[in-house]
């Protein structure tokens, strides 16, 4: 059996409770080394095999999960985030189907739900932005031309954009060029819940500036919206004047 597992934003201690029970019965864990945070390994049970992805290409990553599964072992795959963003799980779930191993998939706290942790915010703020859009610029890896960055910044919602911290300067470009003023509120938020997590607020016209002065290259979250500012209207939920289906209006 095969576990994918997410092992949350950074922090050792936001991994799900499934998937730290999964992690403590593996025979063999394979994991994100650039970006899954080694203090996951310490639990592990004495004898376990650990593999560091990152110099393995997909095929060695499924030999060692069809080895264990010949020994009748248990392998974690142990992701970064959430394994369904930008995870690269689909490919291994292909070839496991192609070799009859069975598998699961154990949810994680994605790097964008704790950057938003990390700045105090709410992504969906009222009369501000009720959509979030999770993406990435182009880079080396494409991006289908409908998903160019400046087609979806026409939409004015809130963005959060992964593996885009070494092409800012075309990331202030397209968002521009799509509708976002100069000024709208940006944060840079760098190893959000690791030990050594930084926030840095800027605009979106001064997101590379803010990123060379940090000496910030890689491994941060790039958030851009109006809910990093001030105004919004309050939810109608808890609204005193509004009526739903649990409350009647009070005034």
């Amino acid at each position: 059996m095969v576990h994918f597992i997410g092992a949350g934003p950074g922090a050792a201690d936001l991994i799900t409770v499934r998937g730290a029970r999964l992690l403590g019965e593996a025979d063999v864990i394979i994991y994100a080394g650039s970006l899954v945070n080694p203090a996951l390994l310490e639990n592990r049970k004495e004898g376990c095999a650990v593999y560091d992805s990152a110099s393995m290409t997909l095929e060695e990553v499924i030999a060692v999960m069809r080895d264990a599964e010949a020994k009748g072992g248990v392998t974690v795959r142990l992701h970064t985030g959430d394994p369904s963003l930008y995870g690269a799980i689909r490919e291994q779930m292909d070839q496991l189907d192609a070799l009859g191993i069975s598998y699961d998939v154990t949810p994680g706290v994605s790097s964008f739900s704790g950057a938003a942790a990390v700045l105090n915010a709410e992504y969906t703020l009222p009369e501000v932005s009720q959509s979030v859009i999770i993406t990435r610029m182009a880079g080396r890896t494409p991006v289908p031309e409908r998903e160019r960055l400046r087609a979806l910044a026409a939409h004015g919602c809130t963005m959060v954009l992964f593996l885009s911290t070494g092409l800012l300067e075309q990331v202030e470009e397209e968002l521009t060029a799509g509708g976002y003023s100069p000024d709208t509120p940006a944060a840079i938020v760098y190893k959000a819940t690791w030990p050594e997590e930084r926030v840095y607020r800027c605009t979106v016209s001064t997101l590379a500036k803010t990123a060379r002065e940090n000496g910030v290259t890689k491994t941060a979250l790039i958030t851009v919206g109006n809910f990093l500012g001030d105004d919004y209207e309050r939810s109608k939920l808890y609204d005193p004047a509004f009526t739903h289906e649990f409350r009647e209006a009070s005034r």
